[in-house]
């Protein structure tokens, strides 16, 4: 039986986070509010790094850890709004291309040209989306596909993600086959806008960072776009040769040759890391 701590204490799911990320900021309420309140060319692992601590504390983390690591993102998420705030149901006319410029448009003049809330319940929910289903995607590739009943059951619990920020209960889609009819309604309305182009050449090509990062970009790279589908690829700029499908297929035929032999103690140092440094900054704090 497989369920969401299996799944979710994979080290190798973080290579599903630059995706994530890309998909989140193809919501143009996302994309600006990140081009605005978030610098990834000089500061590339500050979202990565809130992400992980606030997700393994919600999948591994005490009742109080899970409380503490909210309030850290709702604390961040604070500041997060355009002037005026958006209106209820502002995503629509924002995404459909309705009345107003296309969100390919968006950028010319006003420096906030689509209205964002960081406490958007809608948002939110599409940014836990993107979590569940680039981590998904992810692990089976390395470990081949679950049973309907195990996915399920990871399914459910990656409502969590979701639920413990503004996202209602009843919010997240039902079942799985619920949550493909939303991604895919969602995924018709992305639309990728400069702003978002600017924070994806940010996250892509960082200015600073430690070596190991820079080392490591060019993998990244290959495993973020080759995650993407073609109309992603095109909105947002990337060139996909066939040459790069090849390297990226071997990466994952490695990864899934190597990754499920490697010592559990390995595959799930990154969850130990951060619960260990989320556990120290609430010891200093008391």
């Amino acid at each position: 039986m497989t369920d969401l701590g299996d799944v979710a204490r994979e080290g190798v799911l973080i290579a599903g986070g630059g995706r994530a990320i890309l998909l989140q900021i193809a919501d143009p309420r996302i994309g600006v509010a990140v081009a605005a309140h978030s610098n990834f060319s000089e500061r590339p692992l500050d979202r990565l790094n809130g992400t992980l601590s606030f997700v393994y504390a919600q999948v591994f983390g005490t009742e109080a850890e899970r409380r503490e690591t909210a309030r850290r993102v709702n604390q961040a998420h604070g500041p997060v709004h355009s002037d005026p705030r958006p209106t209820r149901g502002s995503r629509e006319a924002e995404t459909s291309g309705g009345d107003g410029p296309p969100a390919s448009s968006i950028g010319a003049g006003n420096p906030h040209p689509v209205a964002y809330d960081a406490f958007d319940a809608d948002a939110q929910l599409w940014v836990a989306a993107t979590l569940y289903d680039t981590a998904i995607r992810i692990f089976e590739r390395i470990f081949g596909r679950l049973s309907p009943a195990d996915a399920e059951r990871v399914y459910q619990g990656y409502a969590v993600l979701g639920t413990a920020l503004q996202v209602p209960e009843g919010a997240w889609p039902a079942d799985r086959a619920a949550f493909e009819a939303y991604w895919a309604k969602r995924m018709a309305e992305l639309r990728v806008t400069p702003e978002a182009r600017r924070v994806a050449a940010d996250l892509l090509h960082p200015r600073r960072g430690p070596l190991w990062l820079k080392a490591g970009m060019p993998l990244a790279r290959l495993i973020t776009v080759g995650l993407l589908d073609d109309r992603l690829r095109e909105a947002f700029g990337f060139r996909w040769t066939p040459g790069r499908q090849r390297r990226f297929d071997a990466a994952m035929r490695m990864t899934r040759a190597i990754w499920p032999r490697l010592p559990r103690v390995i595959r799930t140092a990154p969850r130990d890391l951060y619960l260990r440094r989320l556990r120290v900054s609430r010891s200093a704090a008391v």
